[in-house]
């Protein structure tokens, strides 16, 4: 990864989106006591048992999942993983110390769309850019390289596990709260990324087809196929490589192209279902390329 001017951006985006995340969750989720998934919900549950600081505990749960991707991630998102989870945890430090008060009136419903908008905002921002906040963005991460299960499937699940363990603490009452919360946050997140978790048909127009398709298939592990076609203005047969991936790995491909055709032509789809492998069902355990037949 060359340090330039945009992973500088991107970094800076990525802080800024913890920021609003973490502004949310110390203003309205933990003053009005509504839960959250993930690790975080993880950190709010030892909050609410041991009042231990959330700031310390996002740290102390993240490093060892990112310890167990390690394997998973390229060097890029490694970075940008550490960076959010870092900045996350900072973040949660800056805005306990300013002590802001934002009153609702005890008016739940507020405090829900509320803390849904801001930590929808937040995350949007950080997944647009391809990066995370570590936590069960990583274990999705895993799941869906070693089981095949999406990534938006396994940390539905993962957050169901997390917002019932909250129950320990919170009323029924709070918890449907909660779900509002947590509803609101899904729309947001979806409107600033644009389906951060759903899968992405992807066209590639280049002079380089095998090169970017041996390293979307080696770097991803990710099949693609190629499409006959014609330029209408030069008729000039060529093909055209078609792939489907989840949207984590988008930037992952389009920053192959970058490297090896900055004249490339991306197209990026939006795509409904995916049923297959890697999808729908388990990945092949090696990923091997067929022989060209000459």
């Amino acid at each position: 990864m060359k340090l330039n001017k945009q992973v500088f951006l991107d970094i800076f985006l990525i802080f800024l989106g913890a920021s609003i995340y973490s502004f949310g969750l110390v203003t309205f989720n933990i003053p009005n006591q509504l839960a959250e998934g993930g690790v975080t919900g993880l950190t709010l549950i030892i909050y609410n048992w041991t009042g231990f600081n959330p700031a310390y505990s996002t740290l102390l749960l993240n490093i060892p999942l990112i310890l167990i991707g390690l394997k998973i991630f390229g060097f890029k998102s490694l970075v940008y993983t550490l960076v959010g989870t870092f900045s996350l945890s900072l973040n949660i430090l800056i805005w306990q110390q300013f002590n802001i008060v934002i009153s609702v009136e005890n008016d739940l419903l507020i405090a829900a769309l509320l803390a849904g908008l801001f930590g929808g905002v937040g995350s949007g921002i950080i997944y647009k850019i391809g990066g995370t906040t570590g936590g069960t963005d990583i274990v999705a991460r895993i799941i869906e390289k070693n089981i095949g299960l999406t990534m938006g499937r396994s940390m539905l699940i993962l957050d169901i596990i997390v917002l019932l363990l909250s129950l320990s603490y919170l009323s029924l009452k709070q918890m449907m709260y909660t779900l509002i919360a947590v509803f609101v946050f899904s729309i947001i997140v979806d409107f600033v990324q644009e389906g951060s978790y759903s899968a992405r048909g992807i066209l590639i127009i280049s002079d380089k087809n095998d090169i970017i398709s041996s390293r979307i298939m080696d770097e991803l592990e990710r099949g693609s196929t190629y499409l006959k076609s014609e330029g209408a203005f030069s008729n000039i047969e060529r093909n055209i490589i078609y792939c489907v991936a989840s949207h984590p790995e988008i930037n992952t491909i389009k920053d192959i192209c970058k490297e090896e055709d900055p004249k490339a032509f991306i197209s990026i789809l939006t795509v409904n279902e995916v049923l297959g492998e890697g999808f729908s069902y388990e990945k092949m355990k090696t990923f091997k390329r067929k022989p060209k037949v000459k």
